[in-house]
């Protein structure tokens, strides 16, 4: 039987009873709707109108958003707005049951972020309301919440993607065994939720404070969390999203960490290819190339910002990462060094997996977790401690 969420109700109820035959049905779709999902393990973001340029080979996908992305992004939900969009994504929200469903109670919220920043007519009805935004919660089934427990804050990757089981599951998995309560929102220009939240999309700006308010959200809701204990974690744009989160807001996170970071818009702007650029430039985006407005792309950059940084940070990179290329992450750590910060990096060299190579279960992917956990705990302090062996016992 899979375990139904946290607040037992009518709807929960019906997905504990007929979820082993929906993800029956889920599997069965997915692999019809994307077989080179199924056969690749992530599957490519699909063309839409509003990222034309997806087909020529820059489609967004699931991680930092480059080029290179196409084959290797997206997971179960596609990039765009149609009806396959939503579709897979809620099939994928079944699945989070059938992988998760064993060890923790999960929830999927909706709260309200600031309202859109670009208005085609702030006359029309509801036009200037604040946003409507979703979150994963996922809380350990033997939490003991008769005391404060951390919370960590895990920010999905992608310039369009979502909170995916298939390349997120196993990491939201490996948080939730040590004890943490998770939280994950999908911020906008997420896919899965049609063509209006993926065109609200605000790279390095309103996102960042979608992801902080989901955070605010759920101290609020549950009094056991410690807002002292919270943990923020990214890969990719996600750890874009991870550092502007500290550099905006320092003291409302315990710890940081963030792996193969988008940090550097001007210079990634300079790599990439046209289709990959009109993404940004698009009017539904930041509106202009970063030759017509350098400093708007240079606020969106955490490497901007490292002056602010203020609390424990671990960074980890790729020189062979076919993404977010390593001269990116190279700025940051040399902008913190100038600024005199403390924080921890390891730089890996040309590691298997390229962009993918510590979110992967080879043994170096393992032993890359395993010291970001160690780091994470040294701030966190969760109930279950990690086992000694948790490369050896995750790869058998």
């Amino acid at each position: 039987m899979i375990s139904s969420v946290a607040k037992p109700n009518s709807l929960t109820s019906t997905i504990s009873r007929t979820a082993p035959c929906l993800l029956g049905c889920a599997a069965l779709s997915l692999s019809l709707l994307c077989p080179s999902a199924i056969a690749q393990g992530r599957g490519a973001a699909a063309a839409t109108p509003a990222a034309p340029a997806a087909a020529a080979g820059a489609a967004p996908g699931g991680t930092g958003g480059g080029a290179a992305a196409t084959a290797a992004g997206g997971g179960a939900a596609a990039a765009g707005g149609g009806g396959q969009d939503v579709l897979l994504k809620r099939l994928d929200d079944l699945l989070w049951y059938q992988k998760m469903g064993d060890i923790a109670d999960i929830d999927k919220d909706e709260y309200t972020g600031d309202p859109v920043s670009r208005l085609r007519n702030r006359k029309t009805p509801g036009a200037q309301n604040p946003i409507l935004l979703h979150l994963y919660t996922f809380i350990p089934k033997k939490l003991d919440k008769t005391k404060k427990q951390p919370l960590i804050v895990f920010v999905h990757q992608g310039v369009h993607a979502s909170l995916d089981t298939t390349i997120d599951a196993h990491l939201v998995r490996e948080l939730v065994e040590q004890g943490y309560t998770v939280v994950a929102t999908d911020y906008r220009g997420s896919t899965g939720y049609g063509g209006g939240l993926y065109q609200e999309m605000d790279y390095g700006g309103l996102e960042v404070d979608d992801v902080y308010k989901g955070m605010q959200f759920m101290l609020q809701r549950y009094s056991w969390l410690d807002p002292k204990r919270v943990g923020i974690v990214g890969w990719s744009h996600g750890g874009l999203i991870t550092l502007m989160n500290i550099f905006a807001h320092p003291h409302d996170y315990a710890v940081a960490y963030a792996g193969v970071p988008v940090s550097d818009l001007v210079a990634r702007m300079g790599y990439e290819n046209d289709g990959y650029r009109q993404l940004y430039s698009a009017p539904y985006s930041i509106g202009e190339t970063v030759n017509e407005d350098i400093q708007e792309y240079r606020k969106r950059s955490p490497v901007t910002h490292a002056k602010e940084l203020d609390t424990p940070l671990l960074i980890h990179t790729n020189t062979n990462d076919e993404d977010v290329n390593y001269l990116e992450v190279e700025h940051l750590i040399q902008a913190l060094t100038f600024e005199k910060k403390v924080f921890e990096y390891k730089v890996y060299q040309n590691a298997p997996g390229g962009h993918y190579f510590n979110r992967m279960d080879t043994s170096l992917a393992l032993e890359s977790r395993h010291d970001i956990y160690v780091f994470l705990a040294k701030y966190l302090h969760p109930d279950n401690s990690m086992p000694a062996d948790f490369p050896m016992k995750a790869v058998q």
